[in-house]
């Protein structure tokens, strides 16, 4: 095993394990919720469920999204245009995509760990995930309904760059 395999070995423990953390934390406040208030908890419990039911078309649509990326690109396909190698045009690409694209960003969270473990640069991930969650490409009708034109262009340009920033900040740190 290498340094980059130890490495990454650790850092599946460390996830494991806070993984774990946050269910026990989870169930002891529920139990402790239960006891204060049965109703009240059995209601905050059904209305968990229907949030659930509400996210859950998003949320199947995006794996099945990833699901097929994953199956037609292999790791050298994804590397090649999003990986370190691909350097700035990568970045471009992958503010371009994350600008347009509307995605939730407890989707967009996993699907950038899983480009990361399949290729993707730590830089080109910074400008996706940043532009996805500053950039609304899709919704700029909404927003220049509601704020005008012109700032609603300000405010996505300068997101954009700033998105440029991160990503030029995340490839000088990691490296």
């Amino acid at each position: 095993m290498n340094a980059k395999d130890a490495v990454l070995m650790e850092r599946k423990v460390i996830i494991i394990t806070m993984d774990n953390s946050i269910y026990i934390i989870t169930a002891l406040a529920l139990g402790f919720s239960f006891y204060k208030s049965k109703e009240k908890t059995i209601q905050a419990l059904q209305k968990a469920w229907k949030s659930f039911e509400n996210i859950l078309p998003q949320f199947l649509s995006i794996l099945l999204i990833i699901g097929f990326v994953l199956s037609v690109l292999n790791a050298n396909q994804i590397s090649k245009f999003i990986g370190q190698e691909s350097g700035w045009f990568g970045v471009l690409i992958a503010s371009v995509i994350g600008s347009i694209t509307l995605i939730p960003g407890f989707i967009a969270f996993p699907l950038a760990s899983a480009l990361l473990n399949n290729g993707a640069g730590y830089m080109q991930i910074g400008a996706f995930i940043s532009t996805l969650m500053m950039v609304g490409i899709v919704t700029i009708p909404l927003e220049i309904k509601f704020f005008g034109k012109k700032a609603a262009i300000l405010r996505n340009s300068l997101a954009y760059v700033f998105s440029l920033f991160v990503a030029l900040v995340l490839g000088g740190l990691l490296k």
